[in-house]
């Protein structure tokens, strides 16, 4: 038997459970270990992505919009290296009470996010603002990613 467990509070609960002896060779354990690796992989990443994300060019810019709901300009970390800009936050609401969730839908917690711009940028110009929950970080492009006009002559 093969138990995956994770902490709840300081309390082991079993996260899943398979039973390695009904697999029927080496074949089937390793399509066991793909399928458990998906599952708790795509659960690490999903506070990232449940923080919605526009990535959009004009002439002369890249822009990138973020819905960062409840979180303060204090708790997100911003960098660029080359084209892979990266954003970390902390969402950690004061928990007054003891709750009992029903349903939990809001992300918590740190996050990170990288993503590859499209275009290169001028790092020196980069700027970041959060207003009514959306960050919005505006990068300038470099010349070189700037879209030129090229004449056609006759000959």
């Amino acid at each position: 038997m093969l138990d995956i467990i994770r902490r709840t509070n300081g309390q082991p609960v079993p996260y899943r459970s398979w039973n390695l002896a009904n697999l029927g060779g080496f074949s089937d354990l390793f399509n066991e270990f793909d399928r458990l690796w998906s599952e708790v992989a795509s659960s690490f990443g999903r506070w990232a992505e449940s923080y919605p994300v526009d990535l959009y060019e004009t002439g002369e810019e890249v822009v990138l919009e973020m819905a960062v709901p409840g979180i303060s300009k204090d708790d997100l970390d911003i960098s660029l290296e080359g084209r892979q800009l990266t954003i970390r936050g902390n969402y950690n609401p004061a928990a007054s009470e003891e709750r009992r969730y029903w349903l939990q839908g809001i992300p918590r917690g740190a996050f990170s996010r990288t993503l590859t711009l499209p275009a290169g940028v001028e790092v020196d110009k980069v700027q970041a603002t959060v207003h009514n929950g959306l960050l919005r970080i505006s990068m300038p492009k470099t010349p070189e990613a700037k879209a030129r006009r090229i004449a056609v002559k006759v000959q």
